[in-house]
């Protein structure tokens, strides 16, 4: 694992699961008070887009099954995950449900706002007679009785829950309108003012439900857009694979296959597990994984991943990580969890959604006595339709979305573009950025040096020290002992021996070779073991051009060194140059020495360099631009980052695609492309500004529907909102915000 967590407190679980019946930012506030009062609970999210609720929580204290009780206790329905769900499971059955659903609500919309049509008509021709009066309230009944059913029934749930959300709204004023026109009807009489027949909102009725059910049609219709990138990755796997039994192959579905077992693959075919290479020779695309545009060549010993394509050969390989435990699988994973997060942003819209049903409910009544007391035509009728104009308005549902439908496409885009990214509280945080700091090797560089040059300075040959700096160094994972190693491979130099083999974190190793003492490392191990390096410090500049050295010790004596080289990453320079032009700073942040970090930092364009530095001193310069009040990004490749990554606002690791370092980081690079940095930044803020854009409207829609609605403009121009006109508003609400995150996935980006 490239890097490390940044850990969560001991006696913590955390749990997701799906939650039935919200309809609005109302229901969404309720669950989650509900669930963060519970005692044990340390952090609960509930998210209105993803229909999900994610909780931290200490397992001493509550269950999951407790979680699930308080959330059916506010009235709505939630069941806990099956212990063998895996994130690429796919339940087609709800699926299925949820498009049904879908088509149903989109079908009575569209009965509703014919019949709706009929009734105007059947008024405008049939004006002042009682008949059509009775065909309309048949009509209405009907369309209250079949497509509003549901609007109705979820209301009074929420009434004998004691809450209130959407459907209370739209339920109070379709009803109170209904109600008045019932009693217009069959008792005119009540309401007539000279010999005139009442008004009644038959029409207005049936358009407010068809209105309102159009918007969740295409409200839905628009939430399925937000998730597109994740559903891909989860269908990307083929169904069965190719399993070796005995001397046959055979079909097995995915699921059956385990860990261990040999499958077949042949050109053109998706890798349908992850696994090791046993034999055969093929190009792999891994673009849907890692983004980069050209297949990788996979040989004996190499990885695979499943979801990866196959291009041209064929390869028999051994299945290694299987169903939740694979690459394709954790990815998935994250990434949901991302989409159930929520953004430190949301937090106002919670706290307005909180109290807004029972506000709008209060101006609602307030506007139904100020028209009733002070109207002085037709009181009633338009102390009603301002009062249901008010009710039908109001849209917490556009708050509840404006922020987790820019995550939920962010995220996607994210992934699309190579980059992983863990949440929206993450995705915030990282616009605020205004300092990257770069480890060097395998990040800034490409993390496989070579060996340039051996450096004989006493009676021992270059030979002899490669021989020994190979031979202890092949029992390290430094990028730079492996490049020794092949250098010595490579010139036929056998290995000797080693015994009490210790590694000195961030300075090199020691060990002994046939009973004589070895050290390899840098300057500062040498002079912890009492060496001079510094007299050899003169004739290895003339070596090095932007190189580092390993100085080689055996038996008391510094004998020689090592120079090794690490080309630039490609992008590196590029990359640099876009985060100077957003206003990032740069820092080059390594262990190596300074000579060497300076030739790196020129070739870059970075201007600040911190180099001869051990992890812990890593972690004391982030804290000290932090104390400078600064936001710092931390990009690593290594283990000896991970310190400094956990101290950063924002870490970052460089991923190759199969390590699960993609999970111990705030954002992984799935690419070897230093520019997905500036990529991330440059996301975030387009995100931000889209989650303010969102939540601005949202307000401002309330803030200047509701009283228009409540006649406000009428002492100036004489006009009243109709109900219809209202209804139709309050739909296009939440549209628009879910519509304007939806512009995340063909923004322009650094």
């Amino acid at each position: 694992m490239d890097v490390t967590t940044k850990l969560a407190p001991e006696k913590e679980n955390a749990i997701s699961f799906p939650v039935t019946g919200m309809t609005c930012a109302a229901c969404q506030a309720r669950i989650q008070r509900a669930l963060s009062a519970e005692r044990g609970v340390i952090d609960a999210s509930v998210n209105l887009l993803t229909n999900s609720a994610a909780v931290r929580y200490d397992p001493t204290t509550v269950s999951p099954q407790h979680l699930i009780e308080a959330v059916r206790a506010t009235g709505y329905d939630a069941a806990l995950p099956t212990a063998d769900e895996s994130p690429l499971s796919t339940d087609s059955a709800q699926e299925e449900a949820e498009a049904s659903e879908a088509r149903s609500i989109a079908f009575k919309a569209t009965v509703s706002v014919i019949v709706g049509t009929l009734g105007v008509l059947l008024s405008m021709l049939l004006m002042g007679s009682a008949l059509v009066n009775y065909v309309l309230l048949a009509l209405t009944s009907g369309i209250l009785v079949w497509a509003a059913r549901d609007i109705y029934r979820r209301a009074w749930k929420a009434v004998r829950h004691r809450s209130a959300d959407m459907n209370t709204l739209i339920a109070l004023g379709t009803g109170s309108a209904f109600l008045y026109s019932l009693v217009a009807t069959v008792a005119p009489n009540l309401f007539a003012r000279n010999g005139i027949a009442p008004d009644v909102y038959y029409e207005a009725v049936i358009f407010i439900i068809g209105l309102v059910l159009a918007g969740r049609a295409i409200e839905a219709r628009a939430r399925r857009k937000t998730s597109a990138a994740l559903r891909k990755l989860v269908t990307l796997l083929p169904p069965n694979a190719r399993v070796e039994q005995g001397s046959a192959w055979i079909e097995k579905p995915l699921a059956q296959v385990r860990s261990g077992e040999v499958v077949i693959l042949r050109p053109g075919e998706r890798i349908p597990v992850d696994g090791i290479v046993i034999d055969g020779a093929s190009e792999i695309d891994e673009s849907m994984l890692t983004g980069e545009p050209f297949p990788v060549a996979k040989m004996a010993g190499d990885a695979v991943v499943g979801g990866t394509l196959n291009t041209t050969g064929s390869l028999r390989y051994r299945a290694t990580s299987v169903g939740a435990e694979s690459v394709l699988a954790r990815i998935v994973g994250l990434m949901r969890e991302a989409q159930a997060s929520r953004a430190p942003i949301q937090r106002l819209a919670d706290r307005v959604s909180a109290v807004f049903v029972p506000v709008v409910v209060a101006i609602a009544i307030i506007t139904f006595l100020a028209w009733y007391s002070l109207a002085d035509t037709a009181a009633l009728p338009r102390a009603i339709a301002a009062a249901v104009s008010v009710l039908i308005i109001a849209c917490p549902c556009a708050m509840g979305l404006a922020v987790p439908t820019a995550v939920m496409v962010a995220t996607g885009r994210g992934a699309e573009l190579g980059l992983l990214i863990k949440g929206g509280e993450i995705l915030q945080r990282a616009g605020d950025v205004d300092t990257v700091v770069f480890d060097k090797t395998g990040t800034v560089t490409e993390g496989a040096p070579t060996v340039k040059r051996v450096i004989a300075l006493g009676s021992v040959d270059e030979k002899e020290i490669l021989r020994a700096a190979a031979s202890l160094e092949r029992h390290s994972e430094h990028p730079v002992g492996a490049a020794v190693v092949r250098a010595a491979v490579e010139r036929g130099i056998s290995f000797d021996a080693i015994g009490s083999f210790r590694s000195h974190t961030g300075r090199g190793v020691t060990g002994t070779m046939s009973e004589r003492g070895v050290a390899v490392g840098n300057a500062q191990l040498m002079r912890e073991l009492k060496f001079d390096a510094d007299r050899v410090a003169a004739v290895l500049d003339t070596h090095l051009t932007g190189g580092s050295e390993l100085y080689v010790a055996i038996d008391g004596e510094l004998v020689g060194a090592i120079v090794v080289d690490d080309a630039l990453r490609p992008s590196s320079r590029e990359a640099v140059e876009k985060l100077k032009g957003m206003g990032v700073d740069v820092v080059l942040l390594t262990g190596d020495r300074k000579s060497t970090a300076d030739a790196i930092a020129r070739e870059t364009g970075i201007n600040q360099v911190v180099a001869e530095v051990l992890p812990a001193g890593k972690v004391e310069e982030i804290r000290r631009l932090q104390a400078m009040n600064r936001v710092v990004a931390m990009v690593g490749a290594g283990i000896n980052d991970a310190p400094a990554l956990a101290q950063s606002d924002v870490g970052i690791s460089m991923s190759k695609g199969t390590d699960i370092a993609i999970e111990a980081s705030d954002i992984a690079l799935m690419r070897s492309d230093l520019r997905g940095v500036p990529l991330a930044i440059s996301l975030s803020r387009r995100t931000m500004a889209t989650m303010k854009q969102n939540l601005f409207w949202a307000f401002a829609y309330n803030v200047i529907g509701i009283p228009i609605a409540a006649g406000v403009l009428f002492p100036v121009t004489g006009l009243m909102l109709s109900p219809i006109i209202a209804s139709a508003a309050m739909a296009l609400s939440s549209v628009s915000v879910v519509t304007n995150s939806l512009r995340l996935r063909r923004a322009r980006l650094a």
